[in-house]
């Protein structure tokens, strides 16, 4: 059992892209986790194959470092918006909380709401400036606005005094003066030992209690549950009371406890107050219960989200190609693990709907419903989306729609055609202000479902060197329609293998998403109109062979190559009509309705609703 005072359990919380998990990198190394010869991966923490790919922390990870003779807990939050809810679990585990914030870019939106909920559990920080040594780097401001984002939050004079470290993560060197620069992290180990605390003492005659923050598996024990203990102790082989959602107590019995040291699981004879530990040999754990005492169960309270602001329907692949390339194509297999999901991840509600193939998946943003579909697509399903829908709600009889707070960071030239297209999107500048070097920063408050779509337009508009963000600021009445998509669908109308011959001719309408010898069906969408109207092409028609030739009657057949239409991109561009048909190999696009009849009737009914509505 390790000593309560020689614990510390702290938080790495940022927006992102401010350098977390790189800064984890270097903490592990510098505390002798690794051996001075060992080979470690670059961003060890980012464990999951997606997390590496998109370069961002999807899921919060726990490491432990000792230094000298503390043992400190880390906990690696997500930094974008969608996965908040992995960040509020991981401060239900810490006392303390390290704040990064980059040196150019300031606080951000994902910055401001993880300072919030940090806050309002009450938690110690310890600011940590990071990429000093950009070339745009402003600390001195940086400072001043972390200052102003602390006060406007409401901190009491205890939670403003926290010292400042200015670090560069990537090469692991901290100062406490901007102006010496730094060689080691140790100013930073020392702000973390001297100013975050240790786990509060338990209070006298209060039974065993162990809040379940977050779920893992093992191949040999199974189901592993990983929270902090915050009273009395626990070993191996105890029996315990599981009190579940509802106040419901049942039995159970801990087989293997486990701590943590680096990024190993190390089995331990017991653990004590403020420790962060995993068990072992619990069926049906899920994130909330409380592990107790079996004589005086007691429960501590509930994680608690923020609400969920998106929704999409995940159905069966019922297109004419399906079930060829997939494992798992069945609604139950859907069913079972869209609810698996939702039983690791308390920021994502599965609901049935009337038809028992199809169900609601409600969640943060598009990002993290996109990343499950992605995860899913990999274990072997087959599955088709529709496109990502805001949450309304009625408050007095008025119908109210989820709003973002939105920051652009964008080059001076950039502000007018943002400003426009923002426009139709129903977006209302609140503040605009000068970052220097040429850049300025745009704030927006826009309805959800404004902003869905907007992500690959706003790289466009201004040529990549864009920077968007967004959090969710509340309800507000429905602003009415908001159009989606200025382009029209090139859909194909037969079943078939697209030919050279029949895409020269076509791809002069639009762009097109396949190539040559794809297999498409009716009612697959093959391209983007270059006009408003949807229109259905023969993309399998082969030319028409004579025996009559003549000098230079040949078209050369010279094909555009493709635009590639991935998983995110995809779910942006499909409108409320269209589907995601999602296999292991393959990302498809289609229509609702296959049939071309049946969609001239039901967009006729649309029409009609949109003029009633506008």
């Amino acid at each position: 059992m390790i000593s309560r005072e020689n614990i510390r359990n702290i938080a790495i919380v940022a927006h992102v892209d401010h350098g977390k998990t790189t800064l984890v990198d270097h903490l592990l190394r510098q505390a002798g986790t690794w051996r001075s010869n060992e080979v470690v991966a670059e961003r060890v923490m980012d464990s999951n194959d997606l997390e590496r790919e998109k370069g961002i922390t999807i899921l919060a990870k726990n490491t432990a470092i000792t230094y000298q003779g503390h043992h400190i807990n880390i906990i690696d939050t997500p930094g974008h918006s969608d996965f908040g809810g992995e960040v509020e679990r991981g401060l239900r585990l810490v006392d303390g909380v390290l704040l990064l914030v980059d040196a150019a870019e300031g606080p951000l939106p994902q910055t401001r709401f993880v300072l919030s909920k940090a806050l309002a559990l009450g938690l110690k920080t310890v600011l940590v400036i990071n990429k000093i040594d950009r070339s745009d780097a402003r600390a001195k401001e940086v400072l001043d606005l972390v200052y102003s984002l602390y006060i406007d939050l409401g901190a009491d004079d205890e939670q403003l005094n926290f010292p400042v470290v200015y670090c560069v993560a990537r090469q692991g060197q901290a100062s406490l003066k901007l102006e010496e620069p730094g060689t080691t992290l140790q100013p930073l180990f020392d702000a973390i030992l001297s100013h975050l605390p240790a786990p509060p003492a338990p209070v006298e005659g209060e039974p065993t209690q162990l809040l379940i923050c977050n779920l893992d598996y093992d191949d040999y024990v199974g189901r592993l549950g990983i929270g902090r203990l915050s009273s009395g102790r626990l070993a191996p082989n105890m029996p315990v009371a599981v009190v579940r959602e509802g106040g419901k107590v049942e039995q159970g019995k801990i087989v293997k406890l486990y701590g943590f040291s680096g990024l190993k699981r190390v089995e331990i004879a017991d653990a004590g107050p403020g420790e962060i530990i995993s068990v072992a040999g619990i069926e049906n754990l899920s994130i909330g219960d409380t592990i107790s005492e079996v004589e005086r169960p007691k429960a501590l309270p509930r994680i608690t989200v923020d609400e969920p602001t998106m929704m999409m329907i995940f159905r069966v692949n019922d297109g004419p190609l399906a079930g060829r390339e997939g494992k798992y194509v069945t609604s139950r297999n859907l069913r079972e693990r869209l609810y698996r999901e939702s039983y690791r991840n308390v920021s994502i509600r599965v609901e049935d709907t009337e038809t028992p193939d199809a169900f609601r998946v409600v969640g943060r943003g598009e990002l993290q419903l996109a990343v499950i579909i992605e995860t899913m697509r990999r274990e072997g399903y087959e599955l088709t989306a529709s496109n990502p829908e805001p949450i309304t709600k009625d408050v007095d009889g008025v119908k109210h729609e989820p709003m973002e707070l939105m920051f652009c960071d964008v080059p001076e030239t950039a502000v007018g055609v943002v400003t426009e297209r923002l426009g139709p999107r129903k977006g209302r500048m609140v503040d605009m202000a000068s970052l220097g070097s040429g850049r300025t920063r745009l704030q927006y408050r826009i309805p959800a479902r404004g902003l869905v779509g907007f992500r690959s337009e706003f790289l466009t508009i201004t040529k990549g060197e864009g920077i968007m963000s967004s959090q969710f600021d509340g309800y507000e009445p429905w602003f009415g329609y908001i159009p989606r998509r200025s382009n029209g669908a090139i859909i194909s109308d037969r079943m078939g293998d697209t030919v050279p011959y029949a895409l020269f001719s076509i791809q002069e309408r639009g762009a097109l998403f396949v190539g040559a010898g794809v297999q498409v069906y009716e009612g697959m969408i093959i391209g983007e109109n270059a006009h408003p109207s949807d229109l259905d092409v023969n993309a399998c028609r082969e030319k028409k062979l004579t025996n009559i030739r003549a000098a230079g009657r040949d078209e050369n057949v010279i094909l555009t190559p493709p635009r590639e239409m991935g998983l995110e991109k995809a779910l942006e561009w499909i409108a409320h009509d269209e589907l995601l048909e999602v296999t292991p190999k393959s990302i498809r696009l289609r229509k609702k309705m296959l049939d071309f009849n049946a969609r001239y009737r039901a967009d006729r009914d649309r029409k009609r609703e949109m003029r009633d509505e506008q």
